[in-house]
């Protein structure tokens, strides 16, 4: 499957059926082939060939996603650029994986003039919504181009080449195939519930999870609702307007969404599926969401190197047989999917018994290709012929997941291996927690210190003796903070992650501005 037979596969099931909605506007599957076809046309007269790397910077559009199709159309290659980056990082993708061709939106024009005298490569500037000094207008690029069907065959199989974080240095390109995607998809569509034509609400980025989300819905002729940016209370509204059955939002979102006052009044009862991701999830508010949601939380855990369902946990295995809730299994990450080989591995490559921790690594065609242009790093994430994740976990006999912690950010501290995450944990268990980090700092004691950041619910306070109480009453004094400090929120990603990085560095400065 390359990423244009998901919207012909939706389209075969009935072309009039809503595919895209933005804005109170539809786009029916026949649309969007429509559109998919002129942009195929408008690339190959533009001088894009299969083969060449074709660029979208845009915050959800429903025209910009209708373009991906018309690259796969074209047998180019997909390259989401993430607007919320500065222009030096989005240059550099854009340079370094090679892209011919940039799709924008005018929102966007300033940062596209400031980076292109450093982008020898695009020759196509397109944008979306307005004619600028230096591109043409979407509609002026496609005059004249027909929407008759075209199809020209790609020149391999890579389907799109996503950017990782960049919060350890450049973003690498992560190659991703057809049939990585494919993978991915049938693991969605195996793992959790889709009952008739699927409603699909996308809030989260385009660019990233909510992206690829759409392709299993597309593939069931369901309909995707776009969000142009973040809002709550229209989430809600949407929810219940178009009866939304599926949807994705990152665990930070999900803690504003159980404090937001429109939730209670909200029918959610059209959700069959309610994924978190991307970060761990706090049990304790995960619970929460289950009673204040329903019974529809569904998690998944994947990389970009290993698209979005390495392990699953569908609404149903968040419950013990007799309909309490499986309290045990809250901080686990699902199970593996049946499509995928998973284990935890020493640092010296030996595969570990269950209940061991170590690095969790992947097997299977999930697995991305490898990073574009980069033989060193494909060399060294494939090492001992597993893909090395970067996280810390371990199996248990029933064959959930739990994620421990980053490799990077445990701590060691009076020679005992601490993970953040567990402390984490114990935290968001506190009632005016609203958020938290907890990170290693230099101590001459312990040799690292537990720190703790913590953002506390809007009108709440909190006392860090206090606090520090409640977490050794928990998981005892070895694990809990030796600091805490308030903050009014945390530094956070573009994605919505909490930037440990940022965090330690601040405090580290304070530390030494000190001495």
């Amino acid at each position: 499957m390359r990423l244009i037979d998901y919207l012909d596969k939706g389209a075969m099931l009935g072309p009039d059926a809503p595919c895209l909605s933005m804005g109170g506007m539809d786009l029916s599957y026949g649309d969007v082939q429509r559109i998919s076809h002129r942009v195929a046309r408008a690339l190959a007269r533009t001088g894009i060939e299969p083969g060449d790397k074709v660029a979208v910077l845009s915050s959800n559009d429903a025209l910009a996603f209708a373009c991906v199709f018309g690259i796969s159309r074209a047998g180019a290659v997909w390259c989401p650029v993430n607007p919320r980056n500065e222009a030096s990082e989005n240059r550099h993708v854009l340079d370094a994986f090679d892209c011919s061709c940039l799709i924008f939106h005018s929102a966007y024009a300033p940062m596209v003039e400031q980076m292109r005298a450093q982008l020898p490569k695009v020759r196509v500037y397109v944008c979306l919504d307005a004619v600028q000094p230096f591109a043409p207008s979407w509609a002026q690029w496609a005059d004249g181009t027909s929407d008759e069907p075209v199809e020209v065959l790609p020149v391999d199989d890579l389907a799109m080449i996503a950017g990782t974080g960049g919060t350890t240095g450049q973003p690498k390109g992560v190659m991703l195939s057809g049939r990585n995607l494919e993978t991915m998809s049938a693991l969605t569509l195996m793992g959790y519930p889709f009952e008739g034509r699927p409603t699909y609400l996308a809030l989260a980025p385009l660019t990233h999870a909510a992206g690829v989300l759409c392709l299993p819905v597309m593939a069931l002729g369901g309909r995707v609702v776009i969000m142009p940016k973040p809002d709550l209370g229209e989430f809600l509204a949407l929810i219940e307007r178009h009866r939304v059955t599926h949807t994705f939002l990152p665990p930070t979102l999900i803690y504003m969404l159980l404090q937001h006052e429109r939730l209670a009044m909200t029918k959610l009862d059209s959700l069959q599926c309610f994924w978190y991701g991307a970060a761990p999830i706090s049990a304790a508010r995960l619970e929460e969401a289950l009673t204040k949601i329903g019974p529809v939380m569904a998690q998944l855990f994947g990389q970009t190197e290993a698209p979005m369902m390495i392990s699953m946990m569908s609404p149903r295995e968040h419950f013990d047989a007799n309909g309490a809730v499986a309290r045990q299994r809250l901080s686990s990450a699902g199970r593996p999917g049946p499509l995928v080989q998973v284990a935890t591995m020493s640092q010296d490559g030996r595969l570990l018994p269950i209940g061991e921790t170590g690095e969790i690594v992947v097997r299977g065609s999930l697995v991305m290709m490898g990073y574009y242009k980069d033989a060193k790093a494909t060399e060294e994430a494939g090492r001992f012929g597993w893909h090395h994740t970067g996280d810390i976990g371990r199996l248990d006999a029933d064959g959930f997941l739990y994620i421990v912690d980053r490799a990077k950010d445990m701590i060691i501290t009076g020679g005992f291996n601490v993970y953040s995450v567990e402390v984490e944990q114990a935290l968001m268990q506190h009632p005016d927690v609203q958020d938290s980090a907890v990170i290693g700092l230099p101590d001459d004691k312990w040799g690292e210190a537990v720190v703790a950041v913590l953002q506390p619910h809007a009108g709440r306070s909190l006392q860090p003796d206090e606090v520090i109480a409640f977490v050794k009453a928990r998981i005892g004094s070895v694990k809990a903070p030796k600091r805490i400090e308030i903050w009014p929120d945390l530094p956070r990603s573009k994605v919505g992650k909490v930037m440990k990085k940022d965090i330690r560095a601040t405090l580290l400065a304070k530390m030494s501005s000190a001495d």
